[in-house]
């Protein structure tokens, strides 16, 4: 398969072989850092274990990529959807994991993973066009730019712990991407992480440099190695004791996250077809993605690890470095696996300073709207048409507005059952149903060529 240019002129490569195993593994390594920091923060506010999550992170990656034919380049990391979720059913004791309730939790989170293959199964009965009706680009891109922007808060909180590191990274990254050369151009995220780390281990907590110290304690006291799997932390361990009352409450809580959850797979894969110019909604198919994403999810769940998700920080790395080619991905699910077993390692990455972590995001969680952006400029959605601008306005104020409100959430009672429904979840609901009922569309998702909502992936580095 030969490599294109893209409009910019910068060479997509969608097989990484040709650039040789040293440049291949730096490339995994990249993946692997990019979804470090988000990932590890789940479990560090739900309780879990870091080192489970880095497990099942990188063997859910791997069972996706085998459901989907190993054609998409997807990453599965710690899904932060169902925060709400484990915090309702096993909330934190004074800064402590709630060891006790923690497993009811993933029950849910693992039933809730199931919904995922209800949808596949139905997708697979019914047909793709059946659904994606309802996801032509004027919804899947205004929710992709949401995405990017409602993740921004946390880029921005991590960056003002420290600003002067985050601006490192951040300076690192663009510097190296705009002016690099070789392998330098396509590694920004690791020089980037490595380069304001070093700055703040050499420099933090000298009197005169506002730079904040790293504490390396935890490195010091982490074995080199150690088993991921807690038997104690498992779904399992509920067997011949479970609290049924308990079992019925996590479901209903956490099981309707998962319509909100499942709408923002789509605008992920979506995204990750508009980065790479491919329509994985097609092949191989969103019933595989769907399958892949909620087998990954229940999976990681009943062995006490967080949700998966589809990652829109390596989304990000795939819009820079323009290398689509899923072995890569694939290659930082074995390194995550092989350092799961080293409680070392997770240490150092969970001593990486926040700010750089949040200079990082910011640049990735940027690159994730810019692909919203640029999902609706090449597909010539027609913003002189009312509809298409009522659409965008509301997805986009709904998303934004209320992730930003002082609840965070839409929280509404039916019955005994509390629902929280997310900013990404309201505005993308409302954005489908206009849609759905609005007059005025012209969407034919059999068809590849250009039309006013349509989608267009026959312009951009088709398959000969």
């Amino acid at each position: 398969m030969s490599d294109k240019s893209n409009a910019l002129g910068k060479s997509d490569i969608y097989d990484a072989r040709s650039l040789g195993t040293p440049k291949v593994a730096i490339l995994g390594i990249q993946h692997m850092f990019a979804m470090f920091g988000s990932t590890i923060l789940v479990p560090m506010l739900t309780g879990l274990d870091v080192s489970t999550t880095l497990l099942f992170a990188g063997l859910g990656t791997l069972l996706f990529h085998l459901l989907t034919k190993r054609k998409v380049p997807a990453f599965l990391g710690s899904s932060f959807a169902f925060l709400g979720g484990y915090m309702a059913i096993a909330p934190m004791l004074d800064g402590q994991p709630n060891k006790e309730l923690l497993p009811y939790a993933c029950f849910g989170v693992a039933c809730a993973g199931l919904l995922y293959l209800v949808l596949a199964l139905l997708i697979k009965l019914f047909g793709t066009k059946r659904v994606m009706k309802f996801f032509p680009p004027i919804v899947t891109g205004p929710i992709i730019i949401s995405i990017g922007l409602t993740l921004s808060h946390t880029a921005i909180d991590s960056c003002s712990t420290d600003w002067l590191t985050a601006l490192t990274a951040i300076l690192l990254v663009i510097i190296c991407n705009i002016w690099g050369k070789g392998m330098i151009k396509i590694v920004p995220i690791i020089i980037g992480v490595i380069g304001s780390y070093l700055l703040a281990a050499v420099l933090g907590g000298v009197d005169f440099i506002p730079i904040q110290p790293v504490d390396f304690t935890a490195i010091r006291e982490a074995a080199w190695v150690g088993l991921p799997i807690h038997w104690n932390d498992t779904v399992f361990s509920l067997l011949g004791k479970a609290d049924t009352e308990l079992l019925i409450t996590a479901l209903i809580t956490i099981m309707p996250i998962a319509l909100a959850t499942m709408v923002e797979h789509i605008g992920d894969i979506s995204a990750i077809s508009s980065t790479v110019g491919r329509n994985y909604i097609k092949d191989p198919g969103l019933h595989r993605t769907l399958l892949g994403d909620g087998l990954a999810t229940v999976l990681a769940s009943l062995f006490g690890a967080p949700a998966n998700t589809t990652y829109g920080e390596n989304t990000g790395v795939l819009s820079l470095t323009r290398v689509f080619d899923p072995l890569v991905i694939r290659l930082a699910a074995c390194f995550a696996i092989l350092f799961s077993f080293c409680p070392k390692f997770a240490a150092v990455i969970g001593c990486m300073p926040t700010a750089t972590v949040g200079g990082v995001s910011l640049v990735l969680y940027g690159m994730i709207s810019a692909v919203g952006v640029r999902n609706i400029v090449e597909t010539r959605v027609d913003f002189s048409k009312t509809r298409n601008v009522l659409i965008a306005a509301m997805i986009l104020v709904l998303s934004i507005g209320i992730a930003y409100s002082s609840a965070g959430a839409i929280v509404f009672t039916v019955g005994d059952v509390t629902i929280q429904l997310s900013g990404l979840a309201v505005g993308a609901l409302v954005g489908i149903f206009m849609n759905a009922v609005l007059p005025g569309k012209d969407y034919n998702f059999d068809e590849e060529t250009p039309s006013e909502t349509g989608v267009d992936f026959s312009v951009r580095n088709k398959e000969k």
